[in-house]
């Protein structure tokens, strides 16, 4: 992966705040450590990954074998997703796959998605004084449900105010600058600090009702958002992406997308290099 980013940035020319890195599955650790390693990417999207490889480990062996499992990958296969992302300081969106049998404990329960832990871990890492027992456990009864209906049901029922959240956030942004951990929520009320929390809960995940190995549809990629606003000028990049996505991908080649963009496609994970308008 270094070499990947390194030929993008030296060889092809390309800056470094105009890559986004998409990776599915198991690519999330090397997407995860190129963030980390290269906080300057522009943004990273992680499909269907996990936050730590010990519990989906554990839930397809012995139970007998529980201790030399969890010494094993910890130290042998210690795939920390979760540590790696919360060093990445830039915009992040997670793709939760509501019918997942891999990534979730239980097939097809949205509540074990282990996607949930990555959720959860970020945002306790970026807004300390938001994530508090209450709102956790309000964000915890989002996570569990895996139809459009029922969030939009508990999303009235917390009485979401979009516009509130949207201008507390660019006020924040304004006095106190954008670098995390946030300081935002020590002076909001319980009730407050759960509408912020459901709603950039909304901005850094993405539910799409299917299993882990259907490909995703071009309709469902997107990318991620700075702080609850989407990134300035990047809805043509989008739709040009979803464009291509729709096309079969040859592993290891990179394709041209028009003058100024292009798509490296490695195995399970996918480097997108593209520069929008400012």
């Amino acid at each position: 992966m270094d070499i990947v980013l390194n030929f993008a940035i030296h060889k092809l020319r390309f800056d470094i705040d105009r890559i986004f890195i998409y990776a599915w599955s198991i690519g999330g650790f090397t997407a995860t450590w190129a963030a980390m390693s290269y906080p300057e990417i522009a943004g990273l999207v992680l499909d269907a990954s996990f936050d730590n490889l010990v519990p989906l480990a554990l839930k397809v062996m012995p139970e007998g074998w529980r201790s030399l499992v969890v010494l094993t990958v910890k130290e042998h296969m210690n795939l920390n997703n979760c540590e790696q992302l919360c060093k990445y300081p830039g915009p992040v969106l997670l793709i939760r796959r509501t019918l997942d049998e891999v990534i979730s404990l239980v097939p097809e329960d949205p509540s074990t998605n282990r996607g949930n832990e990555l959720l959860m871990r970020l945002m306790k890492h970026r807004y300390p004084n938001l994530m508090v027992e209450k709102s956790c456990r309000v964000l915890l009864g989002w996570l569990a449900f895996g139809k459009p209906s029922d969030e939009a049901k508990l999303y009235s029922q917390v009485v979401v105010s979009e516009e509130w959240c949207s201008s507390t956030i660019h006020d924040y942004i304004e006095q106190e600058g954008d670098t995390y951990p946030w300081a935002l929520g020590s002076d909001l009320t319980d009730d407050q600090k759960n509408q912020m929390v459901i709603f950039l809960a909304k901005r850094y995940m993405k539910n799409v009702n299917m299993s882990h190995c259907t490909p995703l549809p071009a309709s469902d990629f997107a990318l991620p958002k700075h702080a609850g606003i989407i990134l300035s000028g990047c809805a043509d990049e989008i739709a040009k992406m979803q464009v291509l996505m729709r096309h079969p991908l040859s592993v290891g080649f990179f394709f041209q997308m028009d003058s100024n963009s292009m798509l490296f496609v490695s195995g399970m994970l996918y480097l997108v290099i593209t520069w929008w308008s400012m």
